[in-house]
């Protein structure tokens, strides 16, 4: 049996949500030892607010951890944080308490790493030009990833991720796509432990192009690309047109689907389950899983916002970072 996994967690967008969600976290005990990464009076207030007993404890402090009781690094905000209310000089806190976190686990302090959620506009505000967590990981580590979004029902990957709609055709290239697929293929074999990955890749026309009538992408780019990857052993299916490849008959037979845009899967996996969706990027040296859902800054502070996602974000980061421990030997 490989060793408990230590997890950094980090609450995201102070004035949001997840410090309170990292509260009803703290509640738990789980199968992983949580340290969490963030400024200490805030993750004080919003126990208070929200009704829960909270106790900050040194991180090499494993004797006293246990419900209530939360490891910590601070991470120290420029100010206070109010409920509802974003402040753009508390960006810097909340880039560095993602990096430090990720940098723990680059330097084997931590396993993985579970993620909260930020406010894109605050951030930017706060003079840091920020596209998503995953590109600032990506950048951070040096690696080539993919986000892959999955919940009871699903797995959808994504082969581009935060671009205008326009900008897609362009970015759907032979080199691109194959590096998403290798990445999504070796994550479905390494750490969710299938020996054959079955991938649905889905076409980035109508009707998967209607045989060039409405695109030539399928033609010229995925076809092509799937063919030869096929001749390497591997199952994939596809091109397939988006508006019948999540019907539950197929869904069955697949273990990935491969979006070619954001929105083009993402919203049938939040309708078929929401509650209980994660954000997970693939390609880091450590696994990094976040929750799917916003700041909900209208909630933040009283004690509404439901923890399912981060509790599921919990769990999937465990069962991945065990993996990679008993693939490591690290007993």
């Amino acid at each position: 049996m490989a060793r408990r996994p230590r997890l950094a967690l980090v609450p995201g967008e102070p004035a949001g949500v997840g410090p309170e969600l990292v509260v009803r976290a703290a509640q738990r005990d789980w199968e992983a030892r949580l340290v969490c990464y963030g400024d200490r009076d805030c993750l004080l207030r919003a126990a208070d607010a929200i009704g829960l007993p909270l106790r900050l404890i040194s991180p090499n402090d494993d004797s006293a951890a246990g419900p209530g009781r939360l490891a910590h690094v601070e991470i120290p905000n420029a100010v206070a944080a109010a409920f509802g209310r974003p402040e753009p000089r508390n960006a810097r806190a909340v880039i560095a308490a993602l990096e430090t976190a990720a940098g723990a686990c680059l330097q084997n302090l931590c396993d993985g790493v579970v993620t909260g959620p930020v406010h894109k506009a605050a951030i930017n505000a706060g003079g840091i030009p920020y596209s998503g967590t995953t590109e600032l990981l990506a950048a951070q580590a040096g690696r080539e990833v993919v986000m892959m979004l999955a919940n009871d029902i699903v797995r959808v990957a994504l082969a581009t991720t935060h671009l205008p709609l326009r900008a897609v055709p362009d970015a759907i290239t032979r080199e691109g796509l194959e590096r998403t697929l290798r990445i999504l293929h070796a994550s479905l074999r390494e750490d969710f432990g299938i020996a054959a990955p079955r991938i649905a890749v889905l076409g980035l026309n109508p009707h998967a192009g209607e045989d060039g009538h409405l695109g030539r992408e399928e033609l010229d780019v995925v076809i092509p690309l799937l063919d030869a990857l096929r001749d390497e052993g591997w199952t994939l299916i596809g091109p397939l047109p988006a508006d019948t490849a999540f019907l539950p008959a197929k869904l069955a037979g697949f273990d990935a689907v491969l979006a070619m845009y954001h929105d083009q899967g993402l919203p049938v996996l939040k309708y078929s389950g929401f509650e209980r969706a994660v954000n997970l990027t693939l390609g880091l040296p450590y696994p990094r899983v976040a929750v799917d859902h916003g700041t909900a800054l209208d909630l933040a502070g009283r004690g509404e916002a439901d923890p399912s996602s981060l509790f599921a974000a919990i769990d999937t980061c465990t069962r991945l970072a065990r993996a990679r421990l008993m693939r490591a030997g690290d007993a």
